[in-house]
């Protein structure tokens, strides 16, 4: 049973477009707080990665709205590890409100060191992520 970690979010106002809803552009920030939430849920923050060297570059981002968010509404960013391997994590998203699916996406990240040249995660590393799939 993959692990699937909720992130509630009370949308702000300086998240909200001149038509009154959530500007696209907010959805990706959104779906890091789920990332780095679902990451410290699992033992161990993005935060620890770095410090030991490892990296999650962003190779890429493909969102699907469906319905729009608006100002003060709670929705929740639900994140899962899709896929893993030494070199590269898949997470997908869908982000909700009150059961209805406002955006759905998925990120592809490959793993870098801080010179930004490709590593390949350690076994404990590379366990962890793959517990929760």
């Amino acid at each position: 049973m993959p692990i699937i970690h909720e992130t509630p979010i009370r949308v702000r106002y300086a998240e909200t477009d001149a038509m009154g809803i959530v500007h696209h552009a907010v959805y990706p920030v959104w779906m890091e707080l789920g990332r780095s939430d679902l990451l410290r849920a699992m033992g161990q923050s993005y935060g620890e990665w770095e410090a030991q060297g490892y990296m999650m570059g962003v190779a890429s981002i493909q969102l699907t709205y469906r319905a729009p968010a608006r100002y003060d509404e709670l929705v929740t960013v639900r994140t899962r590890v899709r896929e893993a391997n030494r070199r590269k994590i898949v997470f997908a998203y869908e982000i909700v409100r009150d059961g209805v699916r406002l955006v759905e996406g998925e990120t592809v990240h490959i793993v870098t060191g801080p010179d930004g040249r490709s590593r390949t995660l350690p076994d404990p590393m590379l366990a962890l992520v793959t517990s929760a799939l």
